[in-house]
């Protein structure tokens, strides 16, 4: 009788990844699932942990495996809006990482959004951030952070927007996010994140760092049963839409299916100012961005079909924002 212990069932999901060129494979979606449910419950080892993530990253996303790694995430903690919450009709995943990161102008776009009426709840982390964290945005203009599902409920409820962070909305998801800092390298987790829909919106925006990765957004929205989905190569990772280049969104649509629209360049106006300079005063290269970006959040929300109709709307909805009182203290 050997005295050795039995193989833990998680061991079967790393050997799977990771047993050499020819013999490995991307997990199922079934397997993704069953896999980060164990360590979002608590059932592996960090040693299992680290490997898992790393050499998912290894092998490259697939958007089969992260659908199911997606369904693990929603699993973990309670996915939907809470009850007598009204509905969310955009949402806005805020995790970009990268050094070309500023201001965030996107935040400008969601609030200009909000103030014409389109509910959305943005949430995220800027821990790897090298530009201004949306907390820190929403604190220069005086709006509050939502610290639980039922306050973002409540921030939706008064003001048509809230913003979430992650590690309020799931900490153990956040935790295996902020393991970036010990590894050195991001993970699928980082995907993962974006595309959790955490209140079920209709829509979402979103943006990647790299270009590779809008396949695999647009294939994991597909295969999830996603109603519209906009994504973009943005500003620092970010759904954000820098109006003095030429850039193509792509559009995912439940009854369309996915189309490409490129949206064009326009010049960019003086000096970029600070977030409350760019709300009030309407004018700079931060109001322009912002506006191209409500334009980029207008076509995922199906509400323009072509990128002059879009730039048309986004016009009006940057106009009217200063009119709503009950956005900015």
């Amino acid at each position: 009788m050997s005295d050795a212990e039995p193989e833990h069932r998680f061991a079967s999901y790393v050997r799977t990844l990771g047993r050499g060129p020819g013999r490995s494979r991307a997990l199922t979606r079934e397997e993704a699932r069953d896999a980060l449910g164990m360590v979002l419950r608590g059932e592996t080892a960090p040693e299992q942990v680290g490997a898992f993530l790393m050499l998912l990253r290894y092998r490259g996303e697939a958007a089969e495996e992260i659908s199911g790694l997606i369904e693990a995430a929603r699993d973990a903690f309670e996915a939907g809006p809470p009850p007598d919450s009204p509905a969310v009709q955009l949402d806005w995943p805020s995790y970009g990482a990268g050094r070309t990161r500023g201001e965030p102008w996107f935040l400008l776009a969601a609030l200009a959004l909000a103030a014409s009426g389109v509910t959305v709840l943005m949430h995220g982390s800027n821990e790897f951030s090298q530009g201004t964290a949306v907390e820190a945005g929403l604190a220069e203009l005086g709006l509050p952070v939502s610290h639980s599902r039922e306050q973002a409920a409540a921030e939706i409820a008064a003001r048509r927007f809230a913003y979430l962070p992650l590690a309020d909305l799931s900490p153990a998801l956040d935790r295996l996010l902020t393991l970036r800092g010990l590894l050195g390298l991001r993970s699928p987790i980082n995907t993962v994140v974006r595309l959790i829909n955490p209140f079920d919106a209709a829509c979402a925006v979103d943006g990647v760092f790299h270009p590779p990765y809008i396949e695999v957004h647009l294939g994991a929205a597909e295969r999830l049963g996603r109603h519209r989905l906009a994504v973009l190569k943005g500003g620092g990772g970010e759904a954000e839409r820098n109006p003095a280049k030429p850039i193509t969104v792509h559009l995912w649509d439940h009854a369309a299916g996915r189309r490409e629209l490129l949206l064009p360049p326009a010049p960019l106006p003086g000096e970029a100012g600070s977030l409350s300079d760019a709300w009030q005063g309407g004018s700079g290269p931060g109001a322009a961005t912002a506006r191209a970006t409500v334009a980029l959040a207008l076509l995922a929300l199906g509400r323009a079909s072509d990128a002059e109709e879009a730039d048309r709307l986004a016009e009006a909805v940057w106009a009217r924002r200063l009119r709503v009182h009950d956005l900015v203290a």
